[in-house]
């Protein structure tokens, strides 16, 4: 079949929900020190994880914590020239760091009023040795969710757009980046070891030039 024939099928990927995954240059020199840092807010507030508008970690005056910021900028710049958009956009970061101790968890949520999520993964435990009756614990991964509602109605076997859940175990270093309107939760941590991370928002300053 010649290469130019206009009646061989043609595919299209329909509003595809866009996953980054990143392992950063330079985490293996940064992780220690986010770590320490992290652990020193932590011993100093009640609940640093949960409240996550209750200040600017990338604000702090670190090395690690100014490296980090960039590559933050850099992931959401790289993700919109993959989504196509050659336009300038303007954002801001909105961060904080999470410190889950053994049996924590995040329960599905998603980021309101924000253009992207994501997390940067500083410590991630061991896995645990299974426990006795469940099969099914997938301690620390975390589990994204199809956003659309009717496509599991005709589910087939083999056929990805229909598998509900993408769940991932992640490693230290690495960065995920997605549509802040995804659903995702966070399994427990059954490792006595802390899982570390840093999340964040990419908050759009407005502008007309977004409009389609």
């Amino acid at each position: 079949m010649a290469e130019d024939d206009d009646t061989a099928p043609r595919f299209a990927a329909l509003w595809p929900t866009v996953l980054m995954r990143h392992r950063l240059p330079g985490a293996a020199a940064a992780n220690p020190l986010l770590a320490r840092l992290i652990e020193e807010l932590d011993a100093g507030t009640g609940d640093m994880t949960a409240d996550y508008l209750g200040g600017d970690f990338l604000a702090a005056e670190h090395p690690a914590v100014g490296w980090l910021r960039d590559c933050f900028n850099r992931a959401v710049g790289d993700y919109a020239a993959h989504a196509g958009i050659d336009y300038e956009l303007r954002w801001t970061l909105q961060a904080w760091p999470n410190l889950n101790r053994p049996g924590d968890y995040h329960n599905l949520h998603n980021h309101p009023h924000s253009w992207l999520s994501g997390t940067y993964y500083v410590q991630m435990p061991g896995q645990a040795t299974p426990r006795r009756g469940r099969s099914d614990l997938n301690p620390n991964a975390i589990s994204f969710f199809d956003p659309r509602p009717q496509a599991n109605m005709l589910a087939v076997r083999g056929d990805g757009q229909v598998d509900p859940e993408h769940r991932i175990l992640p490693e230290p270093g690495e960065l995920l980046l997605w549509p802040a309107f995804l659903h995702h939760l966070v399994h427990p941590n059954l490792s006595e070891e802390a899982r570390i991370s840093v999340s964040f928002n990419a908050v759009l300053r407005w502008s007309d030039d977004y409009l389609p």
